[in-house]
């Protein structure tokens, strides 16, 4: 695809701005270096983005959609009106257009935001997850004989690790039921508790369709919690720079893992991916026990694209620069859309 294209850049607003707004300003903040970056690369690989976010009023995107007639969109969106789990529902919108559009499909998102029915997915083919249970609001709560303790509480359709916290260990029954209370109430979420597994946490970068290319992994490194902390990556853990100074947290490369089992995780990450019919990019989260066993934890299709993120880190590493990243993705969504004409 050397052809220059006209793309509609759609990320997310948190507050209303028309049609033909410039962001300028919001794209000198840092948090807004995802929208900024991919917007750059875009004029650098010669194509015409145009800008377009969305807050609460969707008919902004059949308005530019009718009125430029991008080729292609690049999706960026994953909240509307401030609410993640309705991701889906932008890129539902999206697929009515009928325009080829980049990243995850409405069923991705919609089966890898249900962490359990993902994991269920997945056991059925015969990928190993942990063990887990689904508490829905309304129901009974108590600690079902097939789970072993300790276990980690989690909100079912919250991603980014919002909903965790070291309080997500529990370590006996009351425990239990007091934590799945917490984000009953709190969250207002439905929750899934699962084994929590002992070892090393990995992060395995996908990008593909038919061909999938695995990316060198990345690992989170708990350098020096407390007797009383768990080796999990809370909200905190993830995003409080402050706290992750205090114990020496840092994303890194994976160092050196055993024998065989580098082919082993790329293995099992294609299968997942073919598993789930993901599109795009996507990110396994996993965990490696101190047994070498490796069980998926989380399923993200539409990962975040920020150039000190995850995947942005592990295509640079793998020969894939910001740019042609983007490209790749771009490509990937144009391919898709053509096999589906």
């Amino acid at each position: 695809m050397d052809r220059k294209l006209k793309v509609l850049l759609l990320f997310d607003s948190p507050y209303f701005k028309p049609r033909g707004y410039d962001f300028k300003e919001e794209f000198q903040d840092p948090n807004w270096s995802t929208e900024r970056r991919t917007h750059q690369a875009l004029l650098e690989n010669g194509h015409k983005p145009i800008l377009l976010g969305l807050y609460n009023n969707v008919s902004l995107l059949f308005e530019e959609a009718a009125e430029s007639k991008p080729e292609v969109i690049f999706n960026l969106a994953e909240v509307f009106n401030q609410k993640s789990h309705l991701d889906k529902n932008v890129v539902a919108t999206l697929e009515m257009l009928d325009i080829p559009y980049t990243g995850a499909s409405l069923t991705n998102l919609a089966i890898c935001g249900n962490k359990a029915l993902c994991k269920k997915i997945l056991t059925f083919h015969r990928i190993k997850v942990p063990h887990f249970y689904t508490f829905y609001r309304n129901r009974r709560i108590w600690l079902p004989k097939k789970l072993r303790l300790p276990l980690i509480v989690k909100p079912l359709n919250e991603e980014a690790s919002r909903g965790i916290s070291q309080a997500s260990i529990v370590e006996d029954e009351t425990s239990l039921i007091e934590r799945v209370k917490f984000i009953h109430e709190s969250m207002k979420s439905d929750v899934i508790a699962e084994e929590y597994v002992d070892g090393r946490e990995l992060y395995v970068s996908v990008l593909g369709d038919r061909r999938i290319k695995v990316l060198p992994f990345r690992e989170i490194k708990f350098g020096n919690l407390g007797e009383d902390v768990s080796a999990i990556a809370t909200y905190k853990a993830k995003w409080d720079d402050e706290y992750r100074k205090k114990w020496e947290i840092k994303n890194v490369f994976a160092g050196r893992l055993p024998e065989g089992l580098n082919k082993k995780i790329s293995d099992i990450c294609k299968r997942a991916f073919r598993a789930l019919d993901l599109e795009g990019y996507a990110r396994f989260d996993i965990r490696v026990g101190k047994d070498s066993k490796i069980h998926i934890l989380e399923v993200n299709a539409n990962p975040s694209l920020d150039p000190e993120d995850e995947l942005a880190q592990s295509a640079d590493k793998g020969g894939m620069p910001y740019n042609k990243l983007i490209q790749k993705i771009l490509k990937l969504g144009i391919k898709r859309g053509e096999s589906e004409r």
